[in-house]
C-alpha cells in the first residue's frame, strides 16, 4: 500500500475529487457532517459502559467518541509528522492526517445499538434462538445469515456513514474514502471472520447488502486485498491509530469514570496511573491539589499524554509492517505501559463492568431489544406478500418510520436489515420508552 493513494481525497459516491477548499481540508469537512449528523448527536443518550446513567458526569457514548476524537487527532498528527517527512507527500500536512483519524475516531460507535454491548448480544442471541428469527433465518442465504449472527455495531456504523443518514445520496454522508478506510477495523465480510488469523479479522465491517460500497472505498484508496477472499483487505494503517485511539480512551477514562461513582478508591487509581505515567518525579504536584477529583484529572491527563507519545513510537518501530498488511496486533500491545494499561483493564473488568447497577440495566436491555424485535419483526413478516395482515400487525408497523418499512416478500435480509437500521437508530431512553408502550406498561398521556 502507497500512502498517495490511502490519503485519497475522493467522496464516497463521487465522480472525482472535489476542488479543495482554502483552509478546510477535505478531512475537516469529514469530521464537521459527522459532527452535524443526527445519528451521531443520538450517540448524548446512548451507554458508554452505564445504561440510562443517573449521574451528569457519567459519559455517554457521545463524549466518550469526543475524547476518542481528540486522542486520535494527536496520534494522527503525530505519526502524521513521520509520514510527511518519510514520503514528502504533496499537500498533505500533518493536520490532515491527524484530521482523518480524529473524523473516523469520532464516527467509531455511530453504529451501536440502544443499551451498549448487550443490544448487540441480542441481536445475535434472538437470531439463533428465537422462533421469528429462526424462521426468517432458514430463507436466507449463508452469507446473509452471517451478518445476523455475528451482528456488529462496526458494520451498522459504516451503513450509517455509506448509506442510511443521507439516503438520497449516492454514498450517504459521502465522506471520503481515507475517512472511510480509517473508520473500517475489520475491512472484511463477516462470512470471512477468522478470530485466529489476527486482529483485523476478528470482526467485520460491512453487511453484504453494503459490500460494493466498501469496495469503492477499499479501490480509491488501495488497500492490499487479502488472498483468496472476494471482499477482504487487509488494514488501512491509520486504522492502527483509530483503535489505539479508543483502547486508550475507554481504558483510562472508564476507570476514571470508575472512581466518580465510588467503585475505585482512590489509592488504587492513583497507583495504577502512576504506573502508566512512570514519573515518580510528578507526585510532587499531585499532592499539591487540594481535591481528590483534581488529582485523578491531573494523572488521567498525564496518562493518556504517556500513551499518545508511546503508541505513535510504536506506529513509527512497526511502520514497514504496518504498510505491508502485516501487523496483526493492537499498537497498545506494543507499547512500554501494555502491562500497566492491562492490570486498568483488568480491575475495570472485574469491578466497574460487573457493577450491580450496570449489569440489572444491561440485563433488562436484553428483554427490553428481544422484545422490540419480536413484535416488530412478526409485524413486517405479516406484511410481507400478504395483502390482509392482522389488525396488530398494521398497527404495529405504523410505529416503524417509514424509511425503515421495507417489507420485500422476496428478501426477508432485506427486512431484518431495515428493521434493525431503525433499532440500532433508537436512544437507550427511546428504546425504553417505546418498549413500555407497545407491551401496556406506559401509555402515552395528556391531551389530543
Amino acid at each position: 500500500m502507497n500512502w498517495k493513494q490511502l490519503l485519497s481525497t475522493q467522496r464516497l459516491g463521487k465522480d472525482k475529487p472535489e476542488k479543495p477548499i482554502p483552509g478546510r481540508s477535505p478531512f475537516q469537512q469529514d469530521f464537521d457532517r459527522i459532527s452535524f449528523s443526527s445519528a451521531f448527536r443520538r450517540l448524548q443518550d446512548k451507554a458508554q459502559v452505564f445504561p440510562l446513567a443517573e449521574s451528569s458526569y457519567v459519559r455517554t457514548r457521545l463524549t466518550h467518541s469526543m475524547e476518542v476524537a481528540c486522542v486520535g487527532r494527536s496520534l494522527g498528527t503525530g505519526a502524521g509528522v513521520y509520514i510527511c517527512g518519510k514520503y514528502k507527500l504533496d499537500r498533505i500536512q500533518p493536520s490532515d492526517i491527524g484530521a482523518i483519524v480524529a473524523a473516523a475516531s469520532l464516527a467509531h460507535d455511530i453504529g451501536n445499538p440502544p443499551m451498549g454491548h448487550s443490544g448487540e448480544e441480542t441481536i445475535r442471541d434472538w437470531f439463533c434462538h428465537s422462533g421469528i428469527g429462526k424462521g426468517m433465518k432458514k430463507k436466507m442465504s449463508e452469507q446473509e445469515q452471517a451478518d445476523i449472527i455475528n451482528y456488529e455495531g462496526n458494520a451498522q456504523g459504516f451503513r450509517v456513514l455509506a448509506k442510511l443518514q443521507m439516503p438520497d445520496n449516492n454514498g450517504g454522508m459521502q465522506l471520503t474514502c481515507a475517512t472511510l478506510a480509517a473508520f473500517a477495523k475489520y475491512p472484511i465480510e463477516a462470512i470471512d471472520i477468522d478470530k485466529s488469523a489476527g486482529v483485523g479479522t476478528k470482526k467485520f465491517n460491512f453487511f453484504n447488502d453494503d459490500r460494493d460500497l466498501f469496495a469503492q472505498v477499499a479501490a480509491n484508496t488501495g488497500l492490499a486485498e487479502l488472498a483468496g477472499k472476494n471482499y477482504a483487505w487487509c488494514r488501512h494503517p491509520l486504522v492502527f491509530l483509530v483503535e489505539a485511539a479508543d483502547d486508550i480512551s475507554y481504558q483510562i477514562v472508564d476507570f476514571e469514570d470508575g472512581h466518580k461513582l465510588g467503585i475505585i478508591p482512590y489509592k488504587d487509581i492513583q497507583e495504577l496511573f502512576m504506573n502508566v505515567i512512570n514519573k515518580p518525579e510528578l507526585e510532587k504536584d499531585i499532592n499539591a491539589l487540594s481535591d481528590p477529583i483534581l488529582k485523578v484529572e491531573f494523572m488521567r491527563a498525564k496518562a493518556i499524554g504517556t500513551l499518545i507519545g508511546e503508541v505513535i513510537e510504536a506506529f513509527k518501530d512497526n511502520h514497514k509492517q504496518i504498510l505491508a498488511g502485516e501487523l496483526d496486533k493492537p499498537l497498545v500491545e506494543l507499547i512500554p505501559s501494555f502491562e500497566a494499561l492491562r492490570k486498568i483493564q483488568q480491575r475495570s473488568i472485574d469491578d466497574i463492568y460487573t457493577y450491580q447497577r450496570a449489569v440489572e440495566i444491561e440485563a433488562a436491555g436484553f428483554e427490553l431489544t428481544e422484545g422490540l424485535l419480536n413484535t416488530f419483526a412478526a409485524a413486517i413478516n405479516d406484511h410481507a406478500g400478504n395483502e390482509n395482515p392482522s389488525y396488530r400487525s398494521q398497527k404495529m408497523i405504523q410505529l416503524i418510520p417509514e424509511k425503515y418499512r421495507d417489507v420485500n416478500p422476496d428478501s426477508p435480509y432485506l427486512r431484518l436489515l431495515n428493521l434493525l437500521d431503525f433499532i440500532s437508530s433508537m436512544t437507550d431512553s427511546y428504546a425504553v420508552a417505546l418498549y413500555k408502550k407497545i407491551k401496556g406498561i406506559s401509555l402515552p398521556s395528556g391531551n389530543m
